[in-house]
C-alpha cells in the first residue's frame, strides 16, 4: 500500500480548525511536542525524542487544503506528501489526512512497509492530539 488515510471529526468552525492545523504556534501543541517555527515555505517542527522535521509546503489554499512534503525516517531515501483536506460538516470540520509515496523511498519493500506502518500508527496519535488540542483553545 502506497499510502496511509485517516479522518477526524473535529467540533470546531474549519477556520478554527485550519489555523490549528497549519500555524506553527498551534502546531507545536498536537503535532509536535518540543517547538514549532516558519520560515518561508518552511515550517520546522521539533519532538523530543525524534529531533527537528522539516515540513517544505507545497499547498495551502485556506481553509480548505494544506500539504507538504517531508523527509522519511532515514536519511537520503526521498519524502513523503501529506495532504490535509479540511471539509465543513455540520457545526464542526471533517479533516482528512492522507501521506503518500512509501512505494517512491529509495530503499526495500520492507522497509517502506515498515516505515508507513509507523506513521501509520503516528497519524492516529497525532489526529487524536489534533481533537484534544482544538477543544482545549480558543481562536
Amino acid at each position: 500500500m502506497n499510502s496511509i488515510e485517516r479522518d477526524i471529526f473535529i467540533a470546531a468552525p474549519v477556520e478554527r480548525v485550519w489555523q490549528i492545523v497549519t500555524e506553527p504556534e498551534h502546531m507545536a501543541n498536537w503535532f509536535g511536542d518540543a517547538g514549532a517555527s516558519r520560515a518561508g515555505d518552511t515550517i520546522t517542527v521539533s519532538w523530543a525524542e525524534h529531533g527537528d522535521g522539516e515540513l517544505r509546503i507545497v499547498r495551502e489554499d485556506a481553509p480548505h487544503a494544506f500539504a507538504f512534503r517531508w523527509d522519511a525516517n532515514d536519511a537520503g531515501i526521498g519524502d513523503t506528501l501529506v495532504e490535509f483536506t479540511l471539509a465543513t460538516e455540520g457545526d464542526g470540520t471533517r479533516v482528512k489526512v492522507v501521506e503518500s509515496g512509501w512505494g517512491e523511498l529509495n530503499t526495500s519493500p520492507e522497509r517502506q512497509a515498515e516505515l508507513r506502518d509507523g506513521n501509520a500508527s503516528g497519524w492516529k496519535h497525532e489526529l487524536g492530539d489534533l481533537e484534544r488540542y482544538a477543544q482545549t483553545i480558543a481562536v
